[in-house]
């Protein structure tokens, strides 16, 4: 018998936990009392899993799932306004088989690519406490360890830019063989967020930052779809060097 992948063996494990009693309690009301355009849909209404290729060299994090969309559909970036941008940058940058995800069995692929986010349960008010980060955490410790070729990180706000350099410099021991434990004066500063940064992390990982594509970026112009597309092409194009 075939082992699974240890990414897939993560998927399963999120998707059952239960560590932080507050989201655990919001994302099952959400799914009980739904919104009304969706009374009729069946919520996921549990932690949800990174999603995508788990031999990816590509691995985007996010924040955490909507209420009313991974919440709801049980798939990251899935069935809100956010993921509409996503996924039609992906799809553009040739990551993703279609520009749009609507629900977890639409037939979306993602090819060298992996998403997943610094909290993995919707959070009320969109807002996630610091012991509640503390403990996804050892999800994203143990992605970054089972991603063997992964080569470019894309962090979707500021949120996700601290949560990888924690990890990075703070939990792993080595990232592809390197060591991570680096004087302070030699890391890449958590002040350092901008979008379309671009850090080099231990290992020759790149780490590049992008804005959030919430409706609260997008629909006041900070975030543009060329500012979105030229970070996917970025990606590309680290990938496609030596």
């Amino acid at each position: 018998m075939t082992q699974a992948h240890p990414i897939e063996i993560l998927k399963d494990e999120v998707a059952e936990c239960r560590r932080c009693p507050r989201l655990v309690a919001w994302r099952e009301q959400v799914a009980r009392e739904k919104r009304r355009q969706y009374q009729n849909e069946d919520y996921w209404g549990r932690a949800v899993p990174s999603f995508g290729d788990s031999q990816a060299r590509f691995l985007i994090v996010g924040f955490a799932p909507a209420a009313h969309g991974a919440n709801r559909t049980g798939r990251m970036f899935t069935g809100d306004r956010s993921g509409d941008w996503l996924y039609r940058a992906l799809h553009k940058a040739g990551f993703a088989s279609q520009p749009t995800s609507a629900h977890a069995n639409d037939g979306l692929v993602l090819t060298d690519c992996l998403i997943t986010a610094t909290g993995h349960c919707a959070p009320p008010q969109n807002k996630l406490a610091p012991d509640e980060i503390r403990n996804c955490r050892p999800f994203l410790v143990r992605e970054l360890q089972a991603l063997e070729h992964l080569r470019v990180i894309l962090v979707l706000g500021r949120t996700g830019f601290e949560a990888v350099l924690h990890v990075v410099y703070e939990e792993l021991e080595t990232l592809h063989g390197e060591s991570t434990r680096l004087s302070r004066e030699a890391r890449v500063p958590r002040s350092a967020f901008a979008h379309g940064g671009e850090y080099r992390l231990p290992g020759g990982v790149i780490l590049l930052a992008s804005y959030h594509p919430s409706q609260q970026n997008t629909f006041t112009g900070k975030l543009t779809e060329p500012m979105f597309d030229a970070v996917f092409d970025r990606a590309r194009a680290l990938l496609a060097g030596p």
